[in-house]
């Protein structure tokens, strides 16, 4: 068999810790910087507008910061590392020291609650906690003040109203974008629209029922009535576009460890007729493991992130629809509902007599865990909002992006997953139940996200930044949805905002080049020497011998490409020489990628202009 060899990128990292902080009183209820929403990119945008020096509020509707990192999602999405940078990199390391590894990005949620509190303690950032917006003033296109209700008892005496220059919307609803009349679009436009192939109506084969299960709650008699959770809608032709949501579900944190763990009780408004359609995908389709119908991701701690998989599991389909447009209370319901089906989902699958005893038994090996969401009873409160507004911005990020046909040159950002949506409706399909809207398309490498897909249009709003609920089309937006690059786009929108404010001009003024460099130049926020990554596609600092071949976008690759050299010879190398710009101690990370017919060893010689030293590293050898 031929040895494959391959290099990827070289990482040093300057051991320097620079713990001055910049801090600028404010009066109260005056602020430099408002951010809504204090999901994991709220967090982010907030830290780092603190460190440069701003007076800060950071606003959170519950009383959890994280969002969806501290919610369940514990085992991140990301498409390739190589996309991550800045601060989304350091919280990822500081996981990974929190686990004595280099970094980490399958967590426990109270580990990264913790870290993400340590932004804000360290920053002494303020968190207004439990006030939601109710309305937004502007004058002359900017936004002046936002009022607030208290979320748990909402009363007009506790209304505040907060003034601020810049306002950034981190939530994953665009409630103040939206309350600020800045132009938004929902749900899934037609292909034409943007020249697009998998945006619209989608019935693709993934996570999709076999042929021949009848719909019907009585088989073969449509006058019975359609099973729970399937539409009366008429299947739209391919691509056509409609105002259907992507489902929604939450990502459930469960235990096996019987010494930390709850078990999994009935619960409120239990209905086992919603779950019919899954015994009816056993008739057909015989399930073996519980790992069948559902993702069990392993965390540490014997925790597990579930997830939807398969037809029938997690995913609550259809019932997203109106939760972008609901007012509060509608989408608490919304949360109850999808609460109650989850919990129901584990119950029925662990007790119901109808199920396989062997899928009944794995089920009973799960519970909440007692040393998570101690406050909710143990249940997280933050729903998976896959996807709610869209603002329609300067640039609307598309399909052409994804894939590389179009690249834009003001990226602050890279985003690297598979354009993913999940399904928008169950129905009748020929006399047979199928789901539809589910797409997963990949096979590109890390590309840029626009900063004026973070912007309104010019005239709509001239000191708002959108992060997560960007300008995008739907399909778009799928590959860009991940809690890496949400931290990301928080962090370009802060400094964004920041040089806003000390330049006096309008957010779709900012001097985009200044932006990137300063991201560059300053990726923790913090002043300390930023880390040399230098990846083989950076052909000014890398020299070649040998019959080396870039591999672009291959698979499990970290970065764009690698280098493949299928037949190696004495003398053979890839020589990376690193522009450094501060003498100190370094620290040298190599990224590779483990395959097989890869060679198991790795050697390297490094060479500081004095000595030279010679490693080999065994590949066998690593987890």
């Amino acid at each position: 068999m031929k040895k494959v060899y391959w290099l990827l990128p070289l990482l040093l990292t300057f051991l320097n810790i620079n713990s001055s902080f910049a801090q600028t009183a404010h009066r109260l209820g005056r602020y430099d910087v408002i951010v809504y929403g204090s999901t994991a990119s709220g967090v982010m945008a907030a830290y780092t507008a603190k460190q440069m020096g701003k007076s800060v509020l950071l606003i959170e509707p519950g009383n959890r910061i994280g969002g969806l990192t501290t919610g369940g999602l514990g085992y991140t999405d990301i498409g390739n590392k190589y996309a991550i940078k800045g601060l989304s990199l350091d919280f990822y390391r500081r996981i990974g020291q929190h686990y004595d590894s280099f970094e980490q990005w399958v967590f426990e949620p109270n580990v990264a609650e913790n870290i993400l509190l340590d932004y804000l303690k360290r920053a002494q950032v303020e968190v207004l906690f439990r006030y939601r917006i109710i309305s937004a003033e502007k004058i002359n296109g900017r936004i002046r003040s936002i009022s607030l209700e208290n979320s748990s008892h909402p009363t007009k005496k506790t209304n505040k109203l907060i003034q601020g220059k810049e306002f950034i919307d981190c939530s994953y609803e665009g409630d103040l974008m939206a309350k600020a009349g800045v132009s938004y679009t929902i749900g899934r436009e037609d292909n034409k629209q943007y020249n697009e192939t998998y945006n619209g109506s989608q019935l693709r084969d993934k996570h999709q029922f076999p042929d021949g299960i009848d719909p019907y709650k009585i088989a073969g008699k449509p006058e019975s009535g359609l099973l729970w959770g399937i539409s009366t809608n008429k299947l739209l032709p391919d691509g056509t576009g409609n105002k259907m949501v992507q489902t929604y579900n939450i990502r459930v944190c469960l235990s096996k460890d019987p010494a930390n763990s709850i078990p999994i009780s009935k619960p409120d408004d239990y209905q086992p007729e919603r779950y019919e359609l899954l015994l009816r995908l056993m008739e057909k389709k015989p399930i073996h493991h519980i790992e069948d119908l559902m993702t069990t991701s392993q965390m540490p701690n014997h925790k597990t992130d579930i997830n939807n998989n398969g037809p029938f599991s997690t995913d609550m389909i259809g019932m997203s629809w109106k939760y972008p447009e609901a007012d509060y209370q509608e989408r608490a319901a919304i949360f109850k509902a999808h609460e109650n089906y989850t919990k129901g989902f584990f119950y029925f699958i662990g007790h119901d007599p109808r199920v396989p005893l062997n899928l009944r038994d794995e089920m009973l090996q799960y519970g909440y865990p007692k040393d998570e969401y101690i406050s909710s009873d143990h249940f997280t409160t933050q729903m998976y909002v896959r996807e709610a507004r869209r603002m329609t911005g300067e640039y609307v990020m598309t399909q052409a992006n994804c894939q590389g046909h179009q690249t834009v040159s003001d990226g602050i950002a890279l985003a690297a997953y598979t354009m993913d949506s999940h399904n928008a409706e169950r129905l009748v399909v020929n006399g047979m139940v199928k789901n539809e809207g589910d797409v997963q398309i990949g096979g590109f490498g890390p590309y840029p996200i626009s900063f004026r897909s973070l912007v309104p249009k010019s005239g709509e709003c001239s000191n708002l930044l959108v992060p997560v609920c960007l300008s995008a089309s739907h399909i778009a937006y799928g590959s860009i949805r991940m809690e890496p690059v949400f931290m990301m786009l928080g962090q370009s929108s802060a400094v964004a905002a920041c040089q806003a404010i000390d330049n006096k001009c309008a957010v779709q003024q900012v001097n985009t080049q200044k932006l990137q460099q300063e991201l560059k130049n300053n990726p923790l926020a913090d002043g300390s020497t930023p880390e040399i990554l230098l990846d083989n596609d950076d052909i000014t600092a890398i020299a070649t011998a040998g019959n080396w071949k870039r591999m672009p976008n291959y698979e499990g690759c970290y970065g764009p490409s690698l280098l493949l050299n299928e037949e190696p010879k004495i003398g053979d190398q890839v020589k990376f020489t690193p522009a450094i710009k501060k003498s100190g101690l370094y620290k040298i990370y190599v990224y590779t990628t483990k395959a097989n017919g890869a060679a198991a060893k790795i050697n390297l010689a490094i060479n500081n202009g004095r000595s030279r030293i010679e490693k080999m590293i065994n590949l066998d050898s690593l987890d």
